[in-house]
């Protein structure tokens, strides 16, 4: 008879008679894979939600404030006001041609009326790629403007989703007139609903975009509040912030190196530091998950000692008549093992049943989960987790078996 029979023909006999112990190890198992699989499925969602929250507002862009020198500069005092003029983003595009996009942002807030109904509205003029940039993406049939628009000076408006319902309802806004400070403008799309973890000016569902040469001739205005930049590649995002330093600075009479004079935000920067915070989560989650399963395993190695002290006379004799060691030991952990994977495999079904089931829940309209997301099982996860199982499962089997082979058969005879 060879070692594998003989060592799966003890193995059966023994895991028969411990049925009702078996049964409490694999809830217990079973109850810590649930754990820590829903932690890590709630850490998974959190991650993916709050990451397409963050892209939302625009990916690889810097969002540049004008603002006040406070160094001298060939002779100019400090304290001066730098006004980037709408005139300077062609100018730019000249000089930084590897960017790309620039785009522009005037604001002013004005009076918008439809019927009856009236909303202090802020009102942004920018360029016709800034809709991409920026992900302003149009409900179906309606659109962003575009180059022609521009061209012509149209009254044409664009309309985050919040301002459509204020003033519109649950009316169809597109193809509508909209009046601005009692200018009529056609309303030619509504931008989709999407949460914002990062902004600036407030949410861009509470603002109307229209074509920056509309936007100049109906409130006379050639100061930009706001410059926006795009780049190819993130990883240029710093040196990039720096030429523009560089050519905006002899242009407007400030140190290249004043951080004061243009104020950024570097969404590249902060996108990084977002992604760290929620690397940290996932592992804190993972940790915490990890510990709830040993706890388990723990109980698993406690009734695997407890079954070595209750067969030590049984051990004593097998190895009286001959038993190899790993005849004593295989055994063990192979119901160690078992009793781990069986549990897991229970956990896993459970956990994946709560997931799909949460899966029906409509996440839009839930305050709630739009900013933390909908819980997701990742093969990342189901990896992670089998292998802190089969660790547990063979730990939990050995140390009790390798006390069991190292007991003397003739103390096991004497035993009680």
């Amino acid at each position: 008879m060879s070692d594998l029979t003989i060592i799966s023909t003890l193995f059966a006999s023994s895991a028969r008679l411990q049925k009702k112990r078996a049964y409490l190890t694999i809830a217990a198992i079973a109850w810590g894979t649930v754990a820590i699989l829903m932690l890590l499925a709630f850490g998974e969602g959190l991650k993916r939600q709050l990451d397409r929250n963050r892209r939302s507002t625009g990916e690889n862009l810097a969002v540049i404030w004008p603002g006040e020198t406070s160094k001298t500069y060939k002779g100019l005092p400090a304290g001066r006001a730098i006004h980037v003029r709408a005139g300077d983003i062609d100018w730019i595009r000249e000089r930084m041609p590897e960017l790309r996009a620039v785009h522009g942002e005037m604001q002013t807030w004005r009076p918008a009326t439809y019927g009856r109904t009236v909303k202090n509205l802020r009102i942004i003029g920018t360029n016709p790629s800034y809709g991409e940039s920026r992900k302003h993406y149009p409900v179906a049939g309606g659109r962003f403007f575009n180059d022609e628009d521009e061209a012509q000076r149209r009254r044409v408006i664009f309309l985050g989703d919040e301002v459509a319902k204020d003033l519109f309802g649950h009316e169809d806004p597109v193809g509508k007139t909209l009046l601005i400070a009692n200018s009529p403008y056609l309303v030619i799309g509504v931008m989709q609903h999407k949460t914002q973890m990062g902004m600036y000016g407030g949410p861009d569902s509470n603002h109307a975009v229209i074509p920056m040469s509309t936007f100049r001739a109906q409130f006379s205005r050639e100061v930009l509040q706001e410059l926006v930049i795009e780049v190819q590649d993130p990883a240029q995002m710093k040196a990039e912030l720096r030429k523009l330093n560089e050519v905006l600075g002899p242009k407007y009479g400030y140190d290249p190196g004043d951080d004061h004079a243009m104020h950024t935000w570097d969404m590249v920067k902060s996108s990084q530091v977002t992604k760290n915070i929620l690397t940290g989560i996932q592992l804190f989650l993972g940790i915490v998950g990890a510990l709830t399963l040993i706890i388990g395993g723990v109980g698993v190695a406690n009734i695997m000692y407890a079954v070595v002290k209750e067969r030590t006379r049984e051990i004593g004799v097998k190895m009286a008549l001959g038993a190899k060691r790993r005849w004593i030991i295989v055994p063990f952990v192979l119901e160690g093992l078992t009793y781990t994977l069986v549990g897991g495999a229970l956990g896993m079904t459970i956990a994946t049943l709560l997931v799909a089931s949460m899966s029906f829940i409509d996440i839009e309209h839930n305050k709630v989960l739009s900013f933390l997301g909908r819980p997701t099982l990742s093969l990342q996860i189901g990896m992670f987790t089998s292998c802190i199982l089969g660790l547990i499962g063979v730990l939990a089997g050995y140390f009790p078996a390798r006390r069991a082979a190292s007991i003397d058969p003739a103390a096991t005879l004497r035993y009680e």
